[in-house]
């Protein structure tokens, strides 16, 4: 069954094209452009994470992380937040 990645919806282009971003060892290692509606329904949106299995280029398989979605987007913000902090500190 070929290679398993995480991976993460970057962006869907013209509402059809989802953009995923492969990682492997917390590094980006290649993109897939997949039609959206082959991700479960609950994937279908920019910063979802997901554990695929790619064969041939192809998406076999996709299950959605919802815990690793919620988790990066928690620590995202924070450094949002920590970012906007320093920067107004310069006032």
């Amino acid at each position: 069954m070929g290679e398993t990645y995480t991976a993460t919806l970057d962006r869907i282009v013209d509402g059809q094209t989802a953009v995923l971003l492969l990682e492997e060892d917390d590094e980006t290692v290649d993109q897939l452009d997949i039609d959206v509606t082959t991700l479960p329904p609950e994937a279908q949106h920019e910063g979802a994470v997901l554990e695929i299995a790619v064969e041939a280029s192809e998406l076999c398989e996709a299950e959605y992380l919802p815990e690793v979605t919620q988790s990066r987007k928690e620590s995202a913000q924070e450094r949002l937040d920590r970012l906007s902090m320093r920067l107004s500190d310069r006032d």
